[in-house]
């Protein structure tokens, strides 16, 4: 599947030496304030299946693949769905809500701002489907993003390093020399992975301060001062 061509962005060549080639951005709990909407649309499905659904489930779930959420719904309710038919009506409800209103997360929108008046350029790394991005990225502005790599276009997801790979390569940038913003385990675990500077926003799930992370309470926090001087 090929990634729609977004409004043009300044080439990995503009950044000034020793700050970051590239910012990659999480979207889900990190850019939007989605997690909420992914527990009502989850606890929807299940009871569709016949099951119940809880915060302590959705842990369960956060910052991985629609494949894993389909699969650990089925387990748990034994039901005899097609899975295609579970992943749809996952799909269906997001995609509803999310183009009726985008809900950004505090300081998303300066931090964005600020990236790309210095020139640097932004990837969107989602483990969510393309089909869920597009409306982000309407309602976000394209023109903040040089690209986006969606969970369905990559054959393995976060904590995979992948995503985050293809991104950077994408850009031509080294992934060293990228810093990636996350808010989950996962997401960092993939981040980690791939060799880049990661800054932790942990939502719903903890995420502890290890060496070379960077661990704050929320994107109002990070400047690209900051930034700069992951990779410096």
């Amino acid at each position: 599947m090929s990634t729609p061509t977004p409004t043009p962005s300044p080439t990995v060549g503009t950044v000034p030496r020793g700050g970051p080639q590239a910012v990659l951005f999480d979207m889900d709990g990190l850019l939007i304030d989605s997690e909420r909407i992914w527990l009502e649309v989850e606890s929807e499905v299940m009871a569709w299946l016949g099951g119940e659904w809880s915060a302590a489930h959705q842990e369960r779930l956060v910052g991985g693949s629609l494949d894993v959420a389909v699969a650990y719904m089925l387990e748990l309710t034994g039901a005899a769905a097609d899975p295609a038919e579970v992943g749809r009506r996952m799909l269906d409800g997001m995609a509803g809500r999310l183009t009726a209103c985008v809900p950004m997360m505090p300081g998303a929108k300066e931090l964005l701002a600020e990236i790309r008046a210095a020139g640097v350029p932004a990837a969107l790394v989602s483990s969510s489907h393309r089909r869920l991005i597009e409306p982000v990225l309407d309602a976000v502005g394209r023109e903040h993003f040089a690209l986006s790599v969606a969970g369905d276009e990559v054959t393995r997801t976060k904590p995979d390093p992948e995503p985050y790979l293809t991104a950077a390569a994408r850009l031509g940038a080294v992934p060293g020399r990228c810093v990636v913003l996350e808010d989950s385990p996962n997401g960092v675990a993939a981040a980690e992975a791939a060799g880049c500077a990661t800054v932790a926003v942990p939502g719903v799930l903890p995420v502890p301060p290890a060496p070379g992370r960077t661990v704050v309470g929320s994107l109002r926090e990070v400047t690209l001062d900051l930034l700069r001087s992951l990779t410096g």
